[in-house]
């Protein structure tokens, strides 16, 4: 059985055609990545992998699990996790609250828990402090979990929502464009990060990048779409060498 498996995947905005019977199949410990040019439909895969958008058509499926009109935090437990291009921390929030709040979706207690304060919630609360603690130590950042993000550099912040995404134990991890806005310094370490990540949370990793050298450095497996439909597939170095991606998206300079 598939880790991800998506099947003719159809997204329509009115009369827009976003993504076109657009299928691919994940197995786990997978190192994938989903490139095209800007408007292709790239992040808009994302959105329906992990339930902001019903698919027009087509099917995703997840450990054999059909998600067709299940919500974010249903399709996150299943095992997906995700990034964004545009980092989303709670900037008015520390570090360790940012990795704590990723645990909403299996809280185990109520509201008249909370409200009440009862042994339930004070467990569970204390164990959530623990492993968030456990995981910003396992990623270098412990000093950092009463900061909040403003204070941290660009970088920094990034690798505070990685640990987010992976603070919920995921079998799937979407990175949408990790690198994008990083100097070129912060791009080597975020290469190192994603490998070391991928070898120590034995996980799938599906990234969308426009940096070649991140994609080819990581990836085994290419898919590429434009227009919202796929182009071609390959290893790194037959989408390096294939003609209508280089005609579409990587041009001359890029090989």
């Amino acid at each position: 059985m598939a880790l991800l498996e998506i099947t003719d995947l159809t997204q329509r905005f009115g009369g827009l055609l976003a993504v076109n019977e657009f299928s691919v199949r994940l197995e786990g410990r997978e190192m994938c990545a989903l490139i095209g040019p800007n408007g292709a439909g790239k992040t808009t895969v994302f959105n329906l992998v992990s339930g902001f958008y019903q698919p027009t058509s087509g099917s995703i499926k997840i450990g054999g699990v059909d998600t067709r009109g299940m919500k974010p935090h249903q399709v996150t437990s299943l095992g997906v996790a995700r990034t964004f291009q545009n980092i989303r921390l709670w900037n008015d929030m520390t570090v360790l609250d940012n990795i704590k709040v990723s645990q909403h979706y299996r809280l185990g207690y109520s509201l008249v828990d909370s409200l009440l304060r009862t042994r339930r919630y004070a467990d569970r609360e204390k164990a959530i402090d623990h492993e968030a603690m456990e995981l910003l130590e396992f990623m270098g950042m412990r000093d950092l979990a009463d900061e909040v993000p403003p204070n941290l550099p660009y970088g920094t912040q990034r690798k505070v929502e990685i640990a987010r995404a992976l603070s919920i134990k995921p079998k799937l991890l979407l990175l949408d464009e990790p690198a994008a806005g990083l100097p070129s310094t912060d791009v080597v370490e975020l290469i190192k990060l994603v490998e070391w990540i991928h070898k120590e949370f034995d996980l799938a990793i599906w990234m969308i990048e426009h940096q070649m050298t991140v994609v080819m450095s990581l990836c085994q497996w290419i898919k590429v779409i434009d227009f919202g439909a796929t182009i071609a597939e390959g290893t790194p170095e037959e989408i390096r060498n294939n003609p209508e991606v280089i005609k579409a998206y990587l041009g001359d300079e890029n090989i």
